[in-house]
């Protein structure tokens, strides 16, 4: 089967990628501080470099805010001084998105990470736009699938990179590309079933494909 073949190869150059995806399904990206994720995926909305600005600018929030025990929860945000916070990170889209996933998480649990598994795992594909996260003003399908990644849920984000790659593979076993983001999502689960990798294994092997050693940065 020639698309598990493509598949086997890249997953053949670039180790690591299980341990990421298990810690990413554990919610345990950034040592399990679900404010530091949420404030990658509100950053990453943007469209911004991921290793380039998305790590940097939340390590500078982290060292500014979390380690110096200003906000220990995402109760504590509404405590945030945020003209303070545009100083280092100036879109305030991506503020405002992060503080309303705040004002929303802590009403399904008290612990922060009990809290985004709750809502992940009762989210769906399906009718996103109407989900309480979903329906945030400026979080397209791509932040909202990521943020259910890092919820506990195994699926895909289709961003451009994974959908360049994916469909490239899909090119070469024969198959058409696939466009709609609803429908390529499906299509990488339906992949994930065929190969046994998980969907969300799927979707970072696609970020290391020119850059492996990219993959010792990832939080």
């Amino acid at each position: 089967m020639q698309l598990l073949e493509e598949i086997n190869l890249l997953f053949e150059k670039i180790p690591g990628i299980k341990k990421l995806s298990k810690k990413c399904l554990s919610t345990e990206r950034w040592n399990g501080n679900v404010i530091l994720m949420l404030l990658d995926a509100a950053i990453t909305s943007v469209g911004v470099n991921y290793f380039q600005v998305v790590i940097p600018k939340v390590k500078a929030f982290k060292r500014e805010f979390v380690d110096s025990k200003k906000i220990s929860s995402l109760r504590d945000l509404e405590k945030i001084n945020f003209e303070a916070a545009i100083s280092f990170w100036k879109n305030k889209r991506s503020w405002q998105i992060l503080k309303e996933i705040a004002q929303y998480l802590p009403t399904l649990a008290l612990n922060d990470r009990a809290a985004l598994r709750i809502w992940a795992k009762n989210s769906s594909l399906q009718g996103w736009k109407k989900d309480p996260i979903g329906k945030i003003k400026g979080i397209g399908l791509v932040t909202y699938q990521y943020l259910r990644m890092m919820g506990g849920v195994d699926t895909v984000m289709p961003d451009k990179i994974v959908k360049r790659v994916i469909n490239e593979i899909l090119l070469k076993s024969g198959e058409k590309p696939i466009n709609d983001d609803i429908e390529f999502i499906k299509k990488v689960e339906e992949i994930a079933s065929l190969t046994g990798y998980g969907p969300t294994e799927l979707c970072f092997i696609t970020w290391f494909i020119n850059s492996p050693e990219k993959i010792k940065e990832m939080p």
